[in-house]
């Protein structure tokens, strides 16, 4: 079973996490079921950019991003090119170690 491991975030996990995940989930949903609130304002529907997260190791190891996702990935602010959008990158079989940015560019923002 492939580790997640959430860097520290000031806001979402001060401490990091390492959790296991199920291949085939999204990072985002992995997240989200072990506290990490990442914001996610279109509901997983790949239309905003507030899930944006960089993929600091096993970048490789994920299916490459489709063209909605790259569209939305060029509008996220601090754009790395292991950038993906959290609500569509699907764990596989490797471990991965993901950075949520500090930031995020967010019109409509969601009460969670």
């Amino acid at each position: 079973m492939p580790k997640l491991v959430f860097l520290p975030h000031q806001e979402l996990c001060p401490n990091g996490l390492e959790v296991e995940a199920q291949a085939g989930e999204t990072i985002l949903d992995v997240a989200l079921k072990n506290g990490i609130h990442i914001e996610h304002a279109c509901e997983k529907s790949c239309a905003c950019t507030t899930c944006h997260c960089v993929v600091r190791e096993g970048f490789d190891s994920l299916e490459e991003s489709d063209e909605l996702e790259d569209d939305m990935l060029d509008k996220a602010w601090g754009l790395e090119p292991e950038s993906r959008l959290s609500c569509q990158a699907r764990v596989a079989d490797e471990d991965l170690v993901v950075e949520i940015p500090r930031y995020t560019i967010n019109q409509v923002s969601e009460n969670h």
